[in-house]
């Protein structure tokens, strides 16, 4: 914990929450994140969408090991189709904002307390039982993932 506070301290992040480290770009790009993935959910849905990325920031596992910023986990390739949509490049507001930043500061919700994957799989769609890990539940259209036996993550 120690040296991830020092990397991220080094790279200019200046705030720290209970559970990672953030600026206020991170803020901003966390907020483009959930307004792109979940718009059409709600706030609860776009917590819960903050959740994941702010787990895979915090996350100690292989899967996310070079993982230490929302910059890294949002960008980290082929990780969220809402990236480069015309939702994410767009504005957002001081809602989402404040969205973004409470899922920072530690709000966590079921199903997506642990999750580290979500998936959308639309309207009337059962959720798969597996997809990267297992299913802890639904919110909405987003199905959402905990890590499953196979891969040991202290989130």
């Amino acid at each position: 914990l120690l040296l991830y506070r020092h990397i991220v301290l080094k790279r200019g992040y200046q705030k720290m929450s209970s559970r990672i480290a953030y600026n206020s770009k991170e803020v901003e790009l966390l907020a483009r994140m959930i307004k792109a993935e979940a718009l059409g959910e709600g706030q609860e849905g776009m917590l819960l969408v903050g959740n994941v990325v702010v787990n895979r920031v915090a996350a100690v596992c292989d899967v996310f090991k070079n993982v230490v910023t929302i910059t890294e986990a949002i960008y980290q390739k082929n990780a969220f189709a809402g990236v480069g949509t015309d939702l994410f490049n767009g504005p957002v507001n001081t809602k989402e904002k404040e969205l973004a930043l409470k899922t920072i500061k530690g709000y966590r919700n079921a199903p997506a307390t642990y999750a580290l994957w979500f998936k959308n799989p639309g309207d009337n769609v059962t959720c798969p039982k597996t997809f990267y890990g297992e299913f802890s539940g639904r919110f909405k259209n987003h199905c959402f993932y905990n890590p499953g036996p196979n891969l040991v993550c202290e989130i």
